[in-house]
Parts: structure tokens; sequence; C-alpha cells
């Protein structure tokens, strides 16, 4: 009987979704197992080949644990809201919702395709209302909390508010001098503001890409060299009122809780790094002539002494006021550059620029007046926006200094430390007074000491870390369930208000996401929703939510997707907990993880959630890259024959990899080359080439689906365009077109994507899983290379053959008849070491070698002729979470009942993997002549009586007692003669 795979499974398909075999529900007498795939980003690309790497991967895991007694969830939803859809609303006029729904639409019929055991009655849309009412409720839970630092957790923002009315005279008021009026004295709007200080959401200021011409903000990578990738329009940077969250509050907490997480040291590093505390003192500068200081935050406190200039960022809220008038013109010049700039770009920069304030500052410990400088490398975000330079141990410093002729004082001999670099924290000071003979390590721990007592600075934990902005100036988003108190004339986002953001009540969620007349920005910073009259009517934010609100709470929703009074009733999320395994790209290290972290612990802190760390498990998928084709073509700017000066436009010529080689030499040429295409270009033009201006050789990306182990279907390739019809094409010898292949990442620019559709309708979805597990290691990137297809096929091929041998049997009406005798000892060795194999390799998501494994017994299964029910039936299972399809309908055909996939996986029987023999090789005289089975237990003298009884062995003895007989138990047997 044929194996019709594509027949099995469509028929499979159905019958899943009309019993719902993967739909799962809480059962406390099983132990539960949750395994999470990030969800993904709808476009109406549709999946590649590289895609459903990790799904594949965790659907194998999750149907194991299933089997081995394991209650699973295992959901699949939707990352909906994006930018794309709305970029695509802009230039079509398409509403997003319909853009998304049709993708989403294909997005599920291609999964369905690959047969994944997704629970699809837990399917969430973070774009639905009933899904995004709850990401507003968790927003109005950050709006109404506060960080109380002496409990070390998340609280009601009411009880900040009791401390607020008790004047608690041990209560750090932040940006306020509240401490000499009392609470009930302030102003509304006061009160709220000093709120706002402490609230997890909160509204404040950022510096945004503002691009005049567009009327929008744009993101980084909308702008390139200070102008806007559309349009090429002047960006400046601008001070816009958005809203934040307060991840600062959470930054140790989310350190520590990385050591009891079950995840990569690169991973867990990644975000170390993000977070990047650091231990180091804040310092007071006065600056002359005025009654203010500057305050700097510093890891090397130690080095002082030699800090010889202050540089601040340009950005900084004193830099009017220290700016001398003779300074004020190319001050303003400079930071009119400053604002064209990237924070990333100002970074990287390796050339020195900046500009001279015109003031000074009093370094505290040498008392010597030191220059106030601006410069781009300090960044306004990162610590207090300004610095002490230290040239003399810092390399950034130390090239400003030799710039601008500043002072360079050594204050860290490192002699005795062979190798250091100028920034190491190593050595002993000099010309640093009280601190000269110390050690670094002691020098900063003495002078943070000396710097308290003199009462300027104070020990300082900083974090790189910032506050995570929450606001997008865009539509298709998740609307901020925030209404200002005050609605009077257009909101403004660039300037200071009076208004009072009043969070939503929980009743009156969610709130919609209106219908606009335009997905165009409304050009004066607000985003689209400022176009509708009735939204600004009710004095709504018009801001939306970013792309990773949905995303940072979605798992706990799979919980209890469909409650509508909580985002998930407590006795599932009780009897769920968190993720125990979650498969994702490395890509989102760091945002959506630290995101989903933050809100966790908010919902923790809160009681809301029983564990404070969503993810115990963490699977990193590598990439699946394309393997694109090029072809050469011919390239020049002009082409001079004999009939026409310039023909106007440039005959091409497509010559094959080899022939390309053969005709250039470092890109150049050959005098053979140029004759070749000559002829070919005297062929198309029908008359004789003068010649050719600056003709190269150049390379042309070809779409995958036409090339086959690197050979171009070159009469498909002509029928594409009229050009390509006319061209002429230097084939090998052997006829055929060669391209030239290059790894890369998978990219429809590039022409390299493959569709899965197309593999599983050649050659079917459980060859399609198996195929990309079989590429290597599930963390490890590899090129899709489809020369390795054929050989997973004809795997599965060779495993139904074991149940049908016969191709003649009648289709459809015979089951497949198997040996229902006792199995020998080498199958059931086959048969257990296998199911053992697979055991420690699942548990160790080493998939690649299961296949491996599974490959090697259908082949001695075949080798042996086995067809016996008792080893085949349990493969069948072992096999089910791989190919999922084919044992499925083995299974039934077996005639058992229920789906296979609700099947205990088979338990491994050691007794079958004891060995009670050795094949021993027998050597004579050293050179191995013949090979004997003995029983474990053999004494070294009756295996000295049946090695000297064999033939291959009397041939060498003649009969005669060897001179010597040596028996290695286990190992050797070696007969001297």
């Amino acid at each position: 009987m044929e194996y019709k795979f594509t027949e099995i499974e469509d028929k499979w398909k159905k019958i899943w979704a009309e019993k719902e075999v993967y739909k799962v529900t809480e059962d406390s007498s099983k132990p539960k197992y949750y395994v999470l795939d990030m969800f993904p980003y709808p476009s109406g690309a549709g999946l590649h080949v590289g895609h459903p790497l990790g799904y594949v991967a965790s659907d194998i895991y999750a149907r194991y644990k299933r089997m081995k007694g394991y209650n699973v969830l295992h959901p699949m939803g939707y990352d909906a809201f994006g930018l794309p859809a709305e970029q695509y609303a802009i230039e079509t006029g398409t509403h997003p919702a319909e853009t998304t729904a049709k993708a989403i639409k294909r997005y599920r019929e291609q999964l369905d395709k690959i047969g994944f055991s997704f629970d699809w009655s837990r399917e969430v849309k973070t774009c639905d209302p009933d899904y995004y009412k709850w990401t507003q409720w968790i927003f109005l839970k950050l709006f109404n909390s506060w960080y109380n630092k002496e409990a070390n957790k998340a609280e009601p923002i009411e009880t900040l508010i009791e401390k607020l009315k008790s004047g608690d005279s041990k209560f750090e008021i932040r940006n306020s001098r509240f401490e000499i009026v009392s609470w009930n004295d302030l102003s509304d709007i006061e009160q709220q503001n000093v709120l706002m200080n402490y609230r997890l959401a909160y509204l404040s200021f950022a510096e945004v890409n503002w691009c005049e011409a567009l009327g929008c903000v744009l993101a980084n990578d909308e702008v390139k060299d200070g102008k806007s990738e559309r349009g090429g329009y002047p960006v400046e940077k601008r001070k816009m009122r958005q809203w934040f969250l307060r991840i600062t509050e959470y930054s140790d907490r989310l350190l520590e809780g990385l050591e009891k997480l079950d995840w990569s040291e690169a991973m867990k590093d990644m975000q170390r790094n993000w977070i990047g505390r650091s231990e180091g003192a804040l310092i007071q500068f006065s600056i002359f002539n005025f009654q203010f200081s500057i305050e700097v935050f510093t890891t090397r406190p130690d080095t002082i002494f030699g800090a010889t200039f202050m540089v601040i960022a340009p950005e900084h809220e004193l830099v009017e006021t220290l700016t001398t008038p003779e300074q004020k013109e190319a001050i303003d010049k400079y930071i009119a550059y400053v604002k064209s700039r990237s924070d990333v770009e100002r970074q990287q920069e390796k050339k020195v620029t900046g500009e001279f304030t015109g003031s000074y500052a009093v370094n505290p410990f040498t008392g010597k007046n030191i220059p106030v400088y601006i410069a781009e490398y300090v960044l306004a975000g990162y610590g207090t926006g300004a610095i002490m330079a230290v040239p003399a141990d810092d390399e950034r410093d130390r090239k400003f200094a030799e710039k601008f002729g500043l002072s360079i004082v050594d204050i860290i001999d490192k002699s005795m430390y062979p190798g250091a670099t100028i920034e190491d924290k190593v050595g002993k000071m000099i010309n640093s007074d009280f601190l000269n003979g110390m050690e670094v390590k002691d020098a900063i721990s003495r002078i943070i000491d000396e710097i308290e007592k003199r009462g300027i600075g104070k020990r300082k934990v900083n974090y790189k870390q910032r506050d995570a902005i929450y606001s997008r100036q865009r539509y298709w988003g998740e609307p901020i369930p925030i209404r200002y108190k005050h609605i009077g004339a257009p909101d403004l986002p660039f300037g200071e208000s009076d208004d009072i953001p009043m969070p939503l009540s929980e009743s009156e969620l969610p709130l919609v996401l209106p219908d606009v007349t335009s997905f165009k920005p409304a050009g004066d910073g607000r985003s689209p929703l400022a176009n509708n009259a009735e939204w600004i009517k009710n004095g709504y934010e018009t801001d939306t939510m970013p792309g990773y609100a949905g995303s940072s709470w979605y798992f706990l929703r799979y919980m209890d997707p469909h409650n509508n009074e909580a985002f998930a009733a407590k006795d599932k999320l009780n009897y769920w907990q968190n993720v125990d395994i979650y498969f994702g790209g490395a890509e989102h290290a760091v945002g959506h993880l630290l995101y989903s972290r933050m809100w966790h612990k908010v919902l923790f802190d809160l009681g809301y959630l029983p564990t404070d760390e969503p993810f115990k498990k963490m699977v990193n998928q590598g990439m699946i890259q394309g393997r694109s084709a090029y072809c050469y073509v011919t390239n020049a700017d002009k082409i001079i024959t004999e009939k026409l000066h310039n023909l106007g436009y440039f005959p091409r010529v497509f010559i094959s990899r080899n022939k390309a080689k053969e005709f250039t030499v470092n890109g150049v040429f050959t005098k053979a080359g140029l004759a070749s295409v000559y002829q070919a270009f005297e062929e198309m033009t029908k008359c004789k080439v003068n010649s050719v201006e600056n003709l190269r050789l150049s390379t042309l990306p070809i779409d995958v689906s036409l090339v086959e182990e690197d050979e171009l279907n070159w009469e498909a390739f002509k029928s594409l365009s009229e050009d390509r019809k006319e061209a002429k094409y230097v084939l090998e010898e052997d006829g055929k077109f060669y391209v030239e292949r290059e790894v890369e990442k998978m990219s429809k620019s590039k022409y390299n994507v493959v569709n899965p559709d197309d593999v599983i309708a050649k050659y079917g979805a459980d060859c399609f899983r198996m195929f990309e597990m079989f590429l290597g290691p599930i963390e490890q990137s590899k090129p899709w290379d489809d020369k390795g297809i054929s050989g997973v096929s004809n795997f599965l091929r060779k495993f139904w053959r074991l149940f049908y041998s016969s191709q003649t049997l009648p289709e459809g009406e015979q089951p497949p008849v198997l040996d229902k005798s006792e199995p020998t000892k080498e199958e059931y060795k086959i048969l257990h070491g296998t199911l053992k194999k697979l055991e420690s390799d699942i548990e160790r998501l080493n998939f690649n070698t299961c296949i491996s494994a599974l490959m090697i017994a259908v082949n001695e299964l075949t080798s042996l002729n086995c067809h016996k029910r008792e080893i085949l039936q349990p493969l069948v299972i072992a096999i089910a979470p791989f190919a999922p399809f084919i044992a499925e309908e083995l299974w039934e055909k077996l005639g058992n009942s229920g789906s296979v996939h609700h099947q205990s996986f088979p338990k491994v029987e050691e007794k079958y993997l004891v060995e009670s023999s050795h094949k021993y090789p027998v050597s004579i005289n050293g050179k191995v002549r013949a090979e004997v089975e003995l029983p474990l237990d053999i004494t070294p003298e009756v295996a000295e009586q049946q090695v000297l009884s064999l033939d291959a062995v009397k041939k060498w003895t003649n009969g005669n007692p060897p001179k010597k007989f040596i028996f290695v138990k286990g190992r050797i047997v070696n007969v001297v003669v």
C-alpha cells in the first residue's frame, strides 16, 4: 500500500479539529507543564521555512511531555498590533484591522498544515478589544501603583498618599520641596505632580526624532544622517511629553531573578549588560561664580584628582545658564548639529567634537577651576548627563583633552601590571594627595568615605537601564486608558501642560480604538487619533501603547482566555503557575523578556500572581538561513556598434558560473572572455560591436524556486521578462546554467525565501518537520539546503513499508498485517535502545540526534525483515511527536482506538539492553584473523577452549598448543603461535 501523505494529512487535520484532540483543561490529578512559543506578528507575506523552526521543536517537546503523563498547555496566538500594518494603511487606505485579519487567516492555514498540537480554543489576538481590555487594565494597575523601597515591592498609590498625608519626615519626596508644605495645602495639580514622580506608569519628557515636514515622530531606524528615510527631510531632536514605565525600580530584582532561571549564560549576560548595574558615587561640583552645583555620577571617584575638565550633555538643563555671551553662537551651532544625531550615532562617532560653554566648575579636591564643555559623547539619559573628565584614565576623555589642549594629570601607576589598559581598575595611586600609594580598589572606598564626610556627595548604585518609553504616536495600537481633566485647546505634546491625566474606571474598559479619517499622524506631534473629533472631545489620550504592551503578558491570558471578569481566574493561575519552557528568538533577549518580567513582578507584588518570574526555562532557536542564488550578467555604461553610435540600451549576456570564472581574472575580462561576450552582443544587435564602455560582470539575485542543486532553470528564467527573453545565455559544456550560492538571512529582497507550503506539497508535513530538526542542533543557525530532504522522505517511506511490505495490497481495504510472534533479542534491543536514546535526547532538546536514532532503528529493523507488532506498535508511539500524521494513520490502521497522541510513551525495558555476550576480535601473533562471540561470564579456560576450536585459529596452530593465550575480558583475545 502506497504512502500517500497528502491524503493522510488532510484526513487527520480535519479529525483533530473536529474532535478537539489537543484541547486542554485544568486537571489536578496530573502534573502541569506549560510549553510556550513567542507568538508571531502576522505579516502579509506569511511564513517562510525559518519561522516554524522553534514551533516544531516546542511541538515535539509538548507532545512528548503529554505522553509522559503531564497535562500540557501548548497555546498559540498573534501579536497583532504593529507598525507594518499601519504603514500599509497609510500607503493604500486599507484599514489595519482588515490587513491583520487577512494575515492571521493566512498564518493559521500555514500553521495547520504543519500539524501543530496547539490548543486553538485558547487563541489570543492582541488587537481584539476583549484582549486589550486587560492590557489597559494592567496599565491602570501600573498607573495606580508605586514602588515602596522599604517593602521592596509595588503597592497601590493610596499607601503613598497616606505616607504623604502623615508628613513622615523619613520619607524622601522626589523632585519636590514638599517638606515645607503639608499635603493638604497642595493644589490638585501639585498633588498629581508629586504622585507622577512615583507612579509606575507616568508622564514625563523624552527626546524624540521629530520631522517637521512629515509632522511625526520617527524611530531611530527611520532616520539616516539626520534626515528621514522617507522623503529625506530634516530631523531634529525635540523633547516630547510621553508615557513611561518605571522599570528602573525593578533593576535589582530583575538582576537577582536571573540567578534562579534556567536560561543560557549568554542570555542572562545580555540582560545584565542592558540593566548595567554599577557602584560608585554622586559628587557635587560647584560652578565658579554661580550659586549652584552640577552633580556627576562616577564609578571611578578615585580618579577625581585627575579630573581636569567637565563635560555635560548638549541637552543638559544648565547649558543655557552656563553659556557665556561670547560662546553662545558656537554653542547654539553645536546644539543644532547634535539635534540631528541619534544616540547610537553619537556613541559611535570617532571624530572628537564639542564646545566650551565659557564657564568653569571647581574640582572639590584640587580646588582648581576646570572648564565645562558640552559634547555629543555625553548623553542626557545616562547618569546625571554630566561627567568629570579624567583624560589620564579614560580613552574618550584623553582624545577630547588632546584635541582641545586640556591638561592631563597622571593619577595611577600601572607599571606593576604589564598589559593593563588605560581603563583597567588596577595600579597604585599617584598625584592624589591622601590616596597616594593605595591600590585602586582601596582608593575607591576611601575617597567615597571622604566625599560623604565632606558633604559633597554620597555612595550610589547607578543603572544603565532607563525607564521604558510607553507612548507611540501611531494609530494601530492599544488606546491608553487616560482622559485629561482639563479640556480646552488641543494639548500639544511639546510643551508643559496643566492638564491632569485621570485614569478611566475599570467599568469603562475596553477603551476601543475608534475609526479615523486618516491613518497619518496629526502633524502636530499627536497620533492619528487626534483626527477623531469625538476622541478629542472626550479628552482621551491620543498616544497609543507600544508594540510590546500586548506581548508583555499574553502567556497569562492563555491560562483563561475567555474570562470577562478578570485577565485570568485565580484558580487557573494557581494551577498553571508560569511557563515551564519558552521557545523564541534571541533577538528578544532584552526588550520583550525584561518588560514581561517587570509586568509579572508588578502583578505578583499586587497579589494577582502566585509567582514572581514568568519563564522558568528559555530556549533560543537558531535561524534557518537562505541559500541565495546569484547569476553572472554583463553590465556597461554604453555599447557602440558599427551601425548605431549608441544603442541607448544595453543588451545583457547571462554567463554560467564556471564560464564566468573562465572569462575573468580578478573581475577583469580576459581576451577570450571579451571575444565571447562581443560575439554574444553581435548576435543580439545583428551588427559589429566596436566598443563597450566600462564593461563589467555583475551578479543578479535569482528566485531560488528557479534553482535546483545550483542549476538554473534558464528557460523559465527567460520567460519572466522581455529583456531576459532577448538576452544571450552562455551555458556550460553540458548545456546547463549554474549559479553562485551564498548563505545569508532569508529575505524577500534576496529572493531566497522558501515557502513551507511548497515543501509540504512536495514531501509532506511530517517530512518537513523532521527535516527542520535534522538540519542541526535547535540553538544553532543553519542554512536551508533541500538536498537532504529526500533522505528524510525516503526514511518515512521505509518506515511505512515496515507495515506495508507489499505494494500490491488493495488501497484502503486491508490493514497492515503484522507478525504477532515473539520478537528476537536483537529486535527488542533495537526498540528499547531507540526508546532510551529518544527519552534522553528529547529531554536535552537534541532533536537532530533523535531523528538519526529513528533512522538507524528503521534501517536495522528493515535489514532484519522485522514486521512484528510488539516492536512496531511502540515505535509508532515513539515517532508520533516528530511525525504526527503518519503515526496517527498507522495507529488507526493497527486497529487501535483513540488518538496515538493520547498514549503513554513506551517504557524502556532495561533488561533488553543488558549485554550477555561480547564479540571478541581474535588476533594471531597480533593480527586479527577471526571474531568470536563469547558469554560475558565465561572463564579464561573455557574461552581458550572455544577460541582454539575455531577453524580460522586451527589454520595457524596446526592443532598444536599455542605458545601463549591472552584473554582480556570484554576486550580482546590474542593467540601467540
